[in-house]
């Protein structure tokens, strides 16, 4: 039986590029983007809390905190991502849903970038540029995850084949 090069493609990009991506299977990308995930939606919440008054000073050095967090955590993240682009075929439609996830992402990063920045000059008071700025960032992610969720649960990146897949429901 011979094997198409698309079917070599398919198959390549279910493989890592490198052991710092993720074992087969299981890539590191989707673990770890739960970092700026979880960060920069809690300093949403932090920030909707300190503009309300509550302890705000305190909410407001923490949702500083958190859109940090969430920026290394998004970086770290981009170079698994990118581990994983690398193996996609160009011009077939993985590649562009990818280059929309990464276009997303990207734009996301800025966005929480450019919220530190106006948090900076008064880190114990509620910004409300910075909150404007990470709720736009935050639905951004939104998109991009949809994206992501489709590179993963429809094209199968990074996923095990469904022969693997399949041995796991034998008994």
């Amino acid at each position: 039986m011979t094997v198409t090069e698309s079917e070599q493609e398919f198959r390549r990009a279910k493989r890592p590029r490198s052991v710092i991506a993720g074992p087969y299977g299981h890539p590191f990308h989707a673990t770890v983007v739960t970092i700026p995930i979880g960060a920069w939606t809690a300093a949403v919440v932090f920030d909707i809390a300190a503009l309300f008054g509550a302890a705000p000073e305190a909410l407001a050095t923490g949702a500083l905190w958190l859109v940090v967090i969430g920026v290394i955590g998004a970086l770290i993240a981009a170079v698994l991502g990118l581990m994983d682009f690398s193996q996609l075929p160009p011009r077939t439609k993985v590649r562009r849903t990818a280059v929309w996830h990464l276009a997303f992402n990207s734009t996301a990063i800025l966005l929480f970038i450019v919220s530190a920045l106006v948090r900076l000059p008064d880190p114990d008071e509620p910004s409300v540029g910075g909150f404007i700025l990470a709720l736009v960032g935050i639905l951004v992610v939104g998109v991009s995850g949809a994206l992501g969720g489709e590179l993963a649960y429809r094209h199968g990146v990074r996923v095990a084949d469904e022969q693997d897949q399949e041995r796991a429901y034998t008994r």
